[in-house]
């Protein structure tokens, strides 16, 4: 009960970030101008759609993820707030899963605006909408979830600024841990393997949550590719959440 009360004044917290409302505003610009860019063009013009409203709200919605996820254990830390809250009847993993679960709250919320947005154009641009379309969003949304237990982590044990630079880093080597897994298979040497290799099973690839190609290029997708990429996404966010959890915990604030 007391995590959901702590979600709560999170969303409501969070609600109130102007950095919400500018990036949310951007999104929906961009998702709109597609229609423009649509028209540069000579045919195709939903599939240009489809990849710009796709991308718009995956990356916005990492950005809002990040810049606002950042803030939410760091801030109170930085403020001395947390001491108040740690003299509470409220067990630190209460605290960090409500924090956590609040900005869900508010990343669903936006995501959904942004949905909308994509599908009204699609809709005014006389466009089908696919179930495969609702699998993209549906795996752009899990890695959201990803990328916010990573900030949220980050954010237990350092500043603002680092846990963005962290987490941003993550993000971008994150999508590129295939390619760097084959590069140190081309490179033979063994050192380098190994390391990249155990940065390939360590961090979270998050190019299993990127089906956006194959949406837009109509390209038929595995059921059961979405299922496991739904459950790596859940399991991954499980031992970071946990991860989190025992550091927040042996975190000394005084």
């Amino acid at each position: 009960m007391k995590i959901f009360v702590i979600a709560l004044n999170t969303f409501r917290e969070t609600v109130r970030e102007k950095v919400l409302y500018n990036l949310l505003f951007f999104a929906l610009l961009m998702i709109g101008s597609s229609i423009l860019l649509s028209t540069l063009t000579i045919g195709e013009q939903s599939k240009i759609i489809m990849d710009i409203g796709l991308a718009s709200i995956n990356i916005f919605g990492i950005l809002i993820a990040i810049f606002v996820g950042i803030g939410l254990v760091s801030k109170e830390i930085e403020k001395k707030t947390i001491y108040t809250i740690i003299s509470k009847p409220i067990y630190r993993y209460q605290f960090l899963l409500g924090k956590y679960l609040g900005l869900l709250i508010t990343l669903f919320v936006n995501t959904s605006i942004m949905v909308t947005g994509f599908f009204g154009v699609l809709i005014l641009m006389t466009y089908n909408i696919t179930p495969d379309m609702i699998k993209a969003i549906l795996l752009i949304f899990v890695e959201l979830m990803v990328v916010t237990a990573v900030a949220i982590m980050f954010s237990t044990f350092t500043t603002s600024l680092l846990s963005a630079i962290f987490t941003i880093s993550i993000y971008i080597i994150g999508h590129l841990l295939g390619d760097l897994k084959a590069f140190a298979a081309k490179l033979g040497n063994p050192v380098i393997t190994f390391l990249l290799d155990a940065l390939y099973y360590i961090l979270p690839n998050l190019e299993n949550f990127n089906i956006k190609g194959e949406v837009v290029h109509n390209i038929a997708l595995d059921p059961s590719f979405i299922v496991m990429s739904v459950l790596y996404g859940l399991l991954y966010i499980s031992m970071i959440l946990f991860s989190s959890v025992i550091i927040f915990q042996r975190r000394d604030f005084k």
